[in-house]
This record gives structure tokens, sequence and C-alpha cells, in this order.
């Protein structure tokens, strides 16, 4: 999602050489609508125009294919409507657009009865995040932060081929990059494109090309 410099800051938020703790972002969502949606970037707030409806569709279409999958597996995973992801120890929220919340961790997070916020791991078996114009965010900034958390398993939806060259190949086209976490901790990824099926290690089954989820079909 492009990204913006929030609009209606009150008083106290105002200046630009402030750098926010995680409790005055929280702080100051609760003084702002809730359809208008901000991330905490170290330590900066960071308003996040309305997405297209292409990439809520794939959202929608990812939401539910995942989340049948959960249902067919047995899996004590839900995906929730708004959660916040929360790296310990940094000044940064994050809200996914699709998040795999693993039922059985929640008593281990210690924000989670008051707001739903998540910092823990095993807390989160899965992220997706859907590109738009803020992609170096979703390759660079948020691979390194959920990398560094411990979170098993990371998507990059690139629908709209928006990423560099470096990233997604030359020609530029439509591409799905699947990180999952080593046993040295470090992200190592595999990339989809057009007819390729995905292979997800928290999904082994699951019977899904990238053009399926690109054309929003079964």
């Amino acid at each position: 999602m492009k990204e913006t410099t929030p609009a209606a800051m009150p008083p106290c938020f105002q200046s630009l050489q402030k750098l926010f703790t995680f409790d005055e972002y929280l702080e100051f969502l609760e003084t702002q609508p809730e359809n208008i949606r901000y991330e905490l970037h170290d330590g900066d707030i960071i308003q996040m125009p309305p997405p297209s409806g292409k990439h809520e569709q794939i959202v929608a279409f990812l939401t539910m294919i995942l989340g049948y999958e959960c249902l067919r597996l047995k899996l004590y995973y839900g995906i929730p409507k708004t959660a916040t992801v929360k790296p310990e120890n940094k000044m940064s929220g994050y809200y996914p657009d699709v998040l795999l919340m693993n039922f059985s961790n929640l008593a281990n997070e210690p924000l989670w009865e008051k707001q739903s916020i998540l910092s823990k791991p095993d807390s989160i078996p899965l992220v997706i995040e859907v590109v738009s114009t803020n992609w170096r965010d979703d390759y660079h900034k948020k691979f390194a932060d959920y990398e560094e958390m411990g979170i098993q398993e990371y998507w990059i939806v690139d629908y709209a081929a928006l990423g560099s060259k470096e990233l997604i190949g030359d020609p530029k086209q439509p591409t799905i990059t699947i990180y999952s976490l080593s046993d040295e901790g470090e992200y190592r990824g595999k990339q989809f494109r057009g007819d390729d099926p995905i292979e997800s290690p928290t999904f082994p089954d699951l019977n899904l090309t990238v053009e399926q989820i690109f054309s929003v079909r079964y």
C-alpha cells in the first residue's frame, strides 16, 4: 500500500522529528477513525490508504482457501479480521494482509487479552503480504522483521509485478514468493508464476496454482 503522512494528527503527534513508541502509536490509533489504517515503522506512523479492489479480491480469496484448509486438516488456526504483528524490542507494528493465528499459543501473548496484538512466532505460523506500491516494505523491511521474529512462513503475493527486476526477474512478471524459515533462522525463498502449483510448508497438500490466485478462481 502507498505510504502517506497521517492526515489529522492531534497536536501532541505533529512533531515531524518525533519517533513514537509502540504505546504512543496505540494511543494515537484510539483518536483515529476505524476505517483508516496506520502502521508503525521504526517509530514513524504511516497512514495506509484504502487498497484496490483487485488487492482485496486476492486477500479475500486466500483467506477463504486457507481457512478451509485449516478446517480440513483440523488445524487449531484461524485468520483474524485485524491483528497487529509487533516485532519484539522494536518500535514497529504491522497489519499483514493475511495472518494465520495459532489459537493454542494465545495464552502466551502478553497483550492479547486487551488488544489484538501478536508478538510470539509460535502464535503466527504464516503471514501474507499482497504487494502494492510500497513493495519495498514487503520485500525488505517486513521481510527482515518477520524473519527476525521467527515466523515460519511468509508469502509475498506480487500480482502486479511491482517488485524490482532483481527481486522478481527480468522481464518482470506476476510472482508469488514463499519464504520458509531454515534451521539457521534465515528465510529461504522459492518463486512461483503462471500455472506453477503453490508449495506451502504449512499446507503441503494445497491444490492451487498462481494463476488461480491472481484470477481469483477455483
